[in-house]
This record gives C-alpha cells, sequence and structure tokens, in this order.
C-alpha cells in the first residue's frame, strides 16, 4: 500500500465475549473496525451466552494472579465507559481434599490478594448452606460476571464510537498478502484491511485452514460442556462463588436471569467435556453430567434443591497447557482460545489485541505462538 491512512482498517471476525471487547478497544482508539458475526450478537452456539461466569483472583500460578488485578481494573474502565454494571463481587470459595489449600493461600496473599483461610467449623458457621469437609479458603474479591451484558455492551459501545457491525455474515476466506489483509465473506462481499483480528472461539480450528497467513496453531480441544441451575431454598442467601475439588472438579456461582425469577445457583463441572466441534455439536445435555452434578449438590450444597430448574451447553476451546492464545502473523491476530477460563480476563484481553492489531505492543509470551 503506497498510501498510510492515519486510520488503520481493522476486521474483526467473531461477535462473542472476545471479539466484542476488541471491536471497543479497537473504536475507542479511532481504528476504522468493522465487527464480523455469523450469527446474531448475544447467539447461544458458542462460549460466550449465559448471565453469569466466575471472576476470581485465586490461581495456583502469579501469572494468572496479576492478570486478574489487571482484569479487574479492565472491568471498571469498560463498566464506566459503558454506563453498565457487569462485575458484581460475591466473594469466592475454594474447597478440596486434594489441593494445597495453605500454598494458595500463602501465594496469593504474597501476591497482595486478600484472602483467608478458615478450618471446616467456622466456615459451615458463615456458609450454613454447604457442607465441607476439610478447610476452605475465602477469597472477598471474586464475583460474578454477566457475559451477555458484556457482549451486549462491548458492541454498543463499538457502534456509538463508529465501528460497523455486520451480523448474519460468515467469512469464507481471509487472503494476506504483504502488510494487508482482504475477508472474504460468504455472500460474495469482500473487505480490505490493513489487520483482521480472529476471535472466532471453537470456530478457529475450522477457520485456521481459510487464512492465508500460516498460523503455528497448537492443537485445540474443542468439548461441549453443560451447566445446571438449582433453585436456592433460602432466597434471601448471598451465594459466593465456588471452585470444588474432590470427587468431581465443579464450579459453583449466582446463576442471574439464566436461572429464572428466583434466586439459583449455576453448578458445572469443569472438566469431562464431550468432545465436538462449532459445526458439529449436538447442544444435548449429557444426562451423565446431569446425575453427577444434581448428586454432588445433594451431598454437599444442602441450601439447593438438587433438581436443575434450568440447563444448557456451551464449547469450551482448549489449548495443551491451557495458556491462552494471543498473537500475530503477518496482518493476523489470534485472540484466544481460553481454554473454559478466559471469560473473567474478558476486557482486559480486549486490551492487549488491541495493541497487538495496532502494533503498540507485543504478545506476552506466555500466550505467544510458539
Amino acid at each position: 500500500m503506497a498510501h498510510h491512512r492515519s486510520r488503520p482498517v481493522i476486521a474483526v471476525i467473531g461477535a462473542g465475549l472476545m471479539g466484542a471487547a476488541t471491536a471497543w478497544q479497537l473504536a475507542r482508539r479511532g481504528a476504522q473496525v468493522t465487527l464480523i458475526e455469523a450469527y446474531e450478537i448475544g447467539h447461544r452456539r458458542g462460549s460466550s451466552h449465559g448471565t453469569s461466569r466466575i471472576f476470581r483472583r485465586v490461581y495456583d500460578d502469579p501469572f494468572y494472579v496479576d492478570l486478574t488485578g489487571r482484569a479487574a481494573e479492565c472491568w471498571r474502565d469498560l463498566e464506566s465507559d459503558s454506563g453498565t454494571t457487569l462485575l458484581r463481587t460475591t466473594g469466592g470459595l475454594d474447597v478440596g481434599a486434594d489441593r494445597d489449600l495453605e500454598g494458595l493461600a500463602a501465594m496469593v496473599s504474597a501476591a497482595g490478594v486478600a484472602c483467608e483461610l478458615l478450618p471446616e467449623g467456622a466456615a459451615r458457621e458463615r456458609w450454613p448452606f454447604a457442607r465441607f469437609d476439610g478447610p476452605v479458603l475465602f477469597h472477598p474479591q471474586a464475583g460474578v460476571v454477566d457475559a451477555d451484558a458484556t457482549v451486549a455492551a462491548c458492541v454498543r459501545r463499538a457502534a456509538e464510537l463508529g465501528a460497523k457491525i455486520r451480523t448474519g455474515t460468515r467469512v469464507r476466506e481471509v487472503r494476506t498478502g504483504g502488510d494487508s489483509a482482504l475477508v472474504r465473506m460468504d455472500d460474495g462481499s469482500e473487505l480490505a484491511a490493513d489487520t483482521v483480528v480472529v476471535a472466532a472461539g471453537a470456530w478457529l480450528p475450522e477457520l485456521a485452514d481459510a487464512i492465508g497467513t500460516p498460523l503455528r496453531l497448537p492443537p485445540l480441544r474443542v468439548t461441549q460442556q453443560q451447566v445446571f441451575h438449582f433453585r436456592q431454598r433460602d432466597p434471601g442467601q448471598a451465594w459466593p462463588t465456588l471452585v470444588a475439588t474432590d470427587e468431581l472438579l465443579l464450579y459453583g456461582l449466582p446463576s442471574g436471569p439464566d436461572g429464572g425469577a428466583a434466586p439459583a445457583v449455576k453448578v458445572a463441572e469443569h472438566d469431562r467435556g464431550t468432545p465436538t466441534t462449532a459445526s458439529t455439536r449436538d447442544g444435548v445435555v449429557n444426562p451423565a453430567s446431569r446425575d453427577a452434578v444434581s448428586g454432588w449438590v445433594a451431598r454437599r450444597l444442602p441450601g439447593l434443591d438438587p433438581e436443575p430448574v434450568a440447563e444448557a451447553v456451551c464449547l469450551y476451546t482448549t489449548t495443551p497447557d491451557e495458556d491462552f492464545i494471543l498473537d500475530r502473523a503477518g496482518p493476523v491476530v489470534v485472540v484466544s482460545p481460553c481454554s473454559g477460563h478466559g471469560a473473567k480476563f474478558t476486557p482486559l484481553i480486549g486490551h492487549l489485541a488491541a495493541d497487538l492489531a495496532l502494533g503498540t505492543a507485543g504478545p506476552l509470551p506466555r500466550f505467544a505462538l510458539r
């Protein structure tokens, strides 16, 4: 390209959490943005729908503990810019016989994150709606993010800041040459861009072959996961988030509207998803998972009615080391896959992806394409 436009032209493929946050950041920084979504905004076929995701500071890795702190600041920035409350603080519990909760408490405390290790008796007194069989790690900064509201707020703000939003449009090919790219859509239209951001989530493995720049992607595993919502016996109880590792690897959190009109808690297995692809998944809840989760709720969470009042499926796209992918190859930026723990970082990932797209910063080494 001989002439240099003052405003870079950037196409963002995928309007889930990460694509929407990236479009918002880019539009805010003055880029000419087109956000391209194969379905409608807020659709339920991927990884970004639903009213509740866990925000937490407790990781057994200082890198992610630090990142959650940066993410918290970015959430407040997004809330302030969009005039929408998205992150609600509830506090969070970590439990599980096979976790080193003392070591975890020492590590997150060293990173400046407030936390408290309670013996079983004290934990039962404070949270009488749960049964504990060992110590409990509590950290007050945990909370719940509304994923649906986050996508909507990012897309709305991006549009207000001048971004074009194209829904019902599927990308067929990204042709790259030199320092630019051409995005071809299934309706025959084309879009020339300086940079293309691919935030396609579970569709990335299928889209990768259609991208002109060879991407050195690690093996990606797409799984269909399911979540279940259980009604609170006491609607007035304030529930924290919960991560439990005992006979199952589970997480729980207040449901939001997904769980129905009465207060409910969402509980799901973090592992044991069914291998699938974005285009062939069946959308059917696995009855074995329903039975396992309901049984666990009956045993461990007496404050909930163990019969689910609602259920849903979603997709995880997982890398071998469960780190994210956030890097640039030629004029193509690859954002995420998030390995089932990315939602809490949404506005920060949008910020980092915008840096990559505009060339203002390189990738974090942990998230670089090897």
